[in-house]
């Protein structure tokens, strides 16, 4: 397929699902704008796992917490002072990317993850690793930096207060889990499950959305008693790889790996990874972490606050354990276009899950001169958009519509043509076939329907 990131980044383009940012000032790096069809898509898969993790269990409530918190929370949280990355400057060209990604593109058999700076220095320097923009080996010493952001808040500029823009979702519902107690009635072992943006100051170049500066998370922290941990990890754990496959996600293209000890995150205990193999390797999709009662703890210590947990059956007392399944909403948009990004002799097709597809068909006139073809494609238009996303198009001739269709994942296809206005019948092509059958209208909505399920 030649190269299939350009190819995937240029549709996604061309159709209007991701657009580079800023991008008629010149761009930013590592930001990305979600366009049309780009927008449907990632609303269908937040609703998808919403629906599935939150609305359908009985043990699990949301919340949408500011994306601005104090900034004792973050330092509470550890944040302030583990939350960093390898940075490294070639100093000739003054090329700047992350040691760990550097070496892991050219010396992939290294694993590199939690290793301190001074190796990962040596390395690029034993290794002689060359800059790859400027083909020298001229680099700077390796050294950290944190990925939060920092702005201030505040009217008068003497008295602004520095604050940081949340570089993960959890910490609004670890700071709130005490109002939930208090305000529904859940019992442990419960969630507590959130959609939002994060940021982080990343430094990653040629990887489209799958990591970049301001991105959405859809994740749930699972409260349980320490006891139950294990169960519960093996639990959701099962839950995240099923969902793989309700997206229809290639199971080829997936892998679970465990992080060693050195790789883990400063607060949890266990973390295993879904990975995705993408054209650029393979790299994380989903991520589950046994977080302890590291954030409770850390918070009613720096608070003063009881965020302990009493059962109402047995009178123990004790501070809950998390289990965190992650998943990255804005990279999961990129991973679905790989993943269905095909080519059928001289057509692109987006073989998307039906349940993903921004729109569910697309109703075409024949041709769009003909007034009578187009008043009869409206109505059908009409009849069917109260219940399903339908797009109209009535450019171009015939067969550029149908690859248009196509390129943005289209199910179905239907053709309003002269045998219509005699029979009442449409032709209805499908997107991964190209096969055409010719259904009653009066029939339609339930065809696609029972298609669409």
């Amino acid at each position: 397929m030649g190269n299939l990131v350009d190819k995937v980044v240029a549709l996604a383009k061309r159709r209007g699902f991701v657009y580079p940012s800023s991008e008629i000032y010149g761009g930013l790096a590592n930001t990305w704008d979600f366009g049309p069809m780009g927008t449907l898509l990632k609303n269908n898969i937040r609703d998808l796992w919403w629906n599935k993790f939150v609305l359908s269990r009985d043990d699990m409530v949301g919340l949408d917490a500011s994306i601005f918190l104090s900034p004792k929370i973050w330092e509470a949280s550890g944040h302030v002072a583990s939350f960093t990355d390898a940075l490294i400057d070639c100093r000739s060209c003054h090329y700047r990317t992350r040691a760990d990604h550097l070496i892991e593109d050219n010396v992939p058999d290294i694993k590199v993850e939690g290793l301190p700076v001074e190796e990962l220095t040596k390395i690029v320097r034993e290794k002689q690793i060359k800059c790859p923009k400027c083909g020298k080996h001229d680099w700077t010493q390796v050294r950290r930096f944190n990925l939060l952001f920092e702005t201030s808040v505040g009217i008068i500029e003497e008295g602004k207060q520095k604050v940081y823009l949340r570089g993960e979702i959890a910490q609004g519902i670890f700071i709130n889990f005490k109002n939930v107690l208090d305000t529904t009635r859940v019992r442990i072992p419960f969630g507590i499950a959130q959609v939002g943006k994060a940021f982080r100051n990343e430094i990653t170049l040629g990887q489209f959305v799958h990591r970049t500066l301001e991105f959405d998370l859809m994740e749930f922290e699972y409260f349980l008693n320490s006891k139950d941990w294990e169960e519960k990890f093996e639990y959701f754990k099962n839950e995240m790889w099923n969902w793989t496959q309700e997206l229809g996600i290639r199971k080829e293209n997936l892998r679970w790996r465990e992080h060693e000890e050195h790789e883990r995150s400063h607060y949890s205990k266990k973390t295993m990874d879904i990975e995705y193999k993408y054209p650029f390797g393979w790299k994380e999709m989903f991520g589950i972490a046994y977080r302890t009662d590291f954030d409770l703890s850390n918070h009613a210590r720096h608070t003063g606050k009881d965020l302990s947990y009493t059962d109402p059956d047995t009178g123990e007392k004790f501070v809950p354990h998390v289990i965190e399944p992650t998943f990255g909403l804005s990279r999961l948009v990129g991973i679905v276009l790989f993943d269905s990004y095909s080519e059928d002799g001289d057509r692109i097709v987006l073989k998307l899950n039906p349940k993903l597809a921004p729109y569910k068909a697309a109703v075409f006139p024949l041709l769009a001169n003909k007034p009578e073809l187009v008043s009869k494609a409206r109505s059908i238009y009409d009849s069917l958009r109260s219940d399903l996303l339908i797009a109209w198009d009535e450019r171009g001739n015939i067969g550029k519509r149908y690859f248009a269709q196509d390129e943005i994942g289209t199910p179905f296809c239907i053709t309003v043509d002269f045998e219509s206005l005699e029979n009442d019948t449409v032709t209805v092509r499908d997107r991964d076939s190209a096969t055409q059958e010719r259904i009653k209208i009066e029939n339609l909505k339930k065809y696609l329907i029972e298609k669409l399920v």
